[in-house]
Formats: C-alpha cells, structure tokens, sequence
C-alpha cells in the first residue's frame, strides 16, 4: 500500500502530520497513556478524544508517541488506520490479558507470536485463513527485554475476542455451546492467554506493511483458579511498560544502525 501522509486532523484522534512520531505504543486503557509517557523526554499531551489519547516525547533523540486504542478490535482499528495516515509505521501494544495455559501465572508478562481471531473486526480485512502474526523484529526485542530485565514470560498464541463476558460468563450466552467449546480448543492448542485487540492490530498492520506487536500484564488465570491453584490478581502494568519501553529503546537503536 503506497502511503501518502494527511496534513488535515484525523476524525478520530483528532490528530495531524506532525503530531505523533513514527514509533507509538498503544495501551487500551487512556488513564494508562499518562503512566506511559512519563519515560519519555519532554512528553506532552497532544490530544484527548473520545477513546484515544495522545503523548508525544522523545525517546535517545527518536520522537515516540503512546496513544490510548480503547476496548476491543474496532476502535484498535481505527487508531492504527490514522495514525499510519498522519506518520506512525510501528506499534506496540501495551495491555494485561487472562491467562490460559496452566502455565501461565499472575503477575507474569505474555509476549504474542500471534493471535486468534475470534472477534469481528479483521473479517473486514482479511478472509479467515490469514493469521493475525505479529512482526518478528519487534517479537525478537520485546523477548530480549524480558531475559534483560529478567522477567518471567511466556510467548505464543493469544486469543483475541470481542466478548469480555463471552469469556467470563459463556454459559449465560446464548451461543453458549460455541464459546465453552472453542474454549476447550484453546485449552487443548496451549493458548497463553485471552485479550481483546491484538488480532486487529496484527492484521491490520500487515495490510499496512507496518510493524506491529504485543505484550501483556497477566491479571490473572481463571483455568488456575479452578484447578485451585496460586492465582493471586495483579493489575500493576509498570513492569510491561518498562519491558516495553527498554525494547523500544533497543529496536530505535537498531533501526538507526540499519540507516547509516
């Protein structure tokens, strides 16, 4: 896809060419935006509306921005799409998800390969047979960020869906046999975890031939829960952000090596 930059504000962002750097880091939550920015240099708020909220600073020199995506793949959409029409060309997902796989704890950090696209929104971009991947590069230095800052992480496939209480309460749902079985799929495939926005993120950047990945807080695990398992709830994503923000540091270096 040829890329032509718009100088006019985006409708939903609310944002121009200039606004943002070409590297963004994109948690759900907009309170979340604040928390993020503050590892930057000389972060300011560019702009606030409706979901998606913006900083823009500096990170060694290189303009970085964090805007907030919102619940779920629509809004993700969105904010990729505009972002990439105003300059953006690479995006990290900072956010917390479910653990699945037994093996996957509280309060540990999941790095996505990819994930499976149990929602709606990449239906309108891609037939169901493509995979919803995440770029190796930025997979590479977020899993290089965790063994730096030695973390305990888990990679591989999460599962993306547009329904928290699909997940939460599937036996009130009237497709209730749908959703207990695909659970027990993703059980049986080792699934890492459940959230809600990668799936867009990753497809809609490979039809941007942008970069995109993932990396996740795990709140908690209800499979260990029912196994009477540890299972305490976590909800502090500094050590996501901090893995994200010290991989980004090393992906903005390596990309200026490239470039010399």
């Amino acid at each position: 896809m040829s890329k032509q930059l718009l100088k006019e504000k985006q409708y939903h962002i609310n944002m121009k060419q200039g606004d943002v750097g070409k590297y963004v880091l994109l948690p759900g939550d907009p309170k979340r935006c604040k928390l993020i920015a503050k590892y930057f240099d000389d972060a300011v708020l560019v702009a606030d509306n409706r979901e998606y909220v913006t900083y823009t600073g500096y990170l060694d020199g290189e303009k970085v921005s964090v805007t907030s995506t919102g619940i779920g793949g629509a809004s993700t959409s969105i904010a990729v799409e505009e972002l990439y029409k105003i300059g953006a060309d690479t995006f990290i997902r900072i956010g917390t998800c479910g653990g699945i796989d037994l093996s996957v704890e509280s309060g540990s950090l999941v790095v996505a390969t990819s994930a499976i696209r149990m929602e709606g929104t990449t239906k309108e971009y891609a037939p169901i047979e493509f995979p919803a991947v995440a770029d190796f590069e930025i997979v590479t230095e977020l899993v290089n960020s965790c063994k730096e800052r030695n973390e305990k992480f888990h990679v591989g496939v999460v599962e993306c869906k547009d329904s928290f209480y699909g997940q939460h309460d599937p036996e009130t749902k009237p497709v209730s046999y749908e959703l207990l079985n695909k659970w027990q799929a993703w059980k049986k495939l080792h699934t890492k975890a459940s959230e809600m926005e990668s799936a867009a993120l990753f497809v809609v950047s490979s039809y941007l031939n942008t970069r995109a990945g993932s990396i996740f807080l795990v709140v908690n695990n209800q499979e260990r829960e029912k196994q009477n398992l540890p299972n305490e709830v976590v909800e502090d994503t500094d050590k996501a952000i901090k893995t994200a923000i010290n991989a980004l540091r090393n992906l903005i270096k390596k990309d200026k090596e490239k470039n010399k």
